[in-house]
């Protein structure tokens, strides 16, 4: 099959509240002319289907390969669209960078967050980075690289610096920035390769 043709679109996908004028999402959408946002009807009320079915509409309406921008809950968002929809190895979703993922599964995680249980727990069908945190409150760097781990996902971590959101003041993010470019050289690659199915 032959590879796309068209650019590649990058989706942000943001978590619980959205993300904010500081937030590195919302600096990179003006940085960059390629970034949009998958946006949500509610952002204060998230519900599981609804939230997929906003970013599945952002993914079909792209002609050409998607790669995901996802933080926080965005990322459990994309976890349980890619387990629900069985897309294509790379295709059209060619990777994804998940940054802060909460693990909405612990005992007092909060209720709203809990909504998105259970955790999909099968491998990505798409090349990922998972970015964590030391001290992020929603996620012990343990239960990180165990989201890592079950979605096949590669695990950055950044050291100490939060819910890696406005309030870790990272600005435009350049580190960020720098992996996001790496996820796309080898998802871009592999989406424009020979077309095949995860089994």
């Amino acid at each position: 099959m032959d590879g796309y043709e068209a650019q590649p679109l990058y989706l942000n996908v943001p978590g619980l509240n959205g993300s904010g004028v500081n937030h590195w999402q919302t600096l990179w959408e003006q940085h960059r002319g390629d970034v949009r946002r998958v946006e949500q009807v509610n952002w204060q009320d998230p519900r599981p289907s609804e939230w997929m079915r906003q970013l599945n509409a952002a993914i079909i309406a792209s002609s050409g390969p998607v790669l995901l921008i996802a933080h926080s809950l965005g990322c459990h968002v994309i976890a349980s669209w890619a387990a629900v929809i069985a897309q294509g190895y790379g295709r059209p979703v060619a990777g994804a960078l998940l940054v802060a993922p909460p693990e909405i599964e612990r005992p007092d995680a909060h209720p709203i967050l809990q909504r998105f249980t259970p955790r999909p727990r099968q491998p990505l069908p798409f090349p990922s980075i998972l970015v964590a945190s030391r001290n992020d409150r929603y996620a012990t760097i343990e239960e990180s690289r165990s989201m890592a781990r079950v979605w096949q996902s590669h695990l950055v971590d950044i050291g100490a610096k939060g819910h890696i959101n406005a309030e870790s003041a990272l600005g435009l993010w350049p580190d960020g920035l720098k992996l996001l470019d790496q996820l796309a050289e080898v998802a871009l690659r592999r989406a424009n390769g020979p077309f095949r199915r995860v089994a």
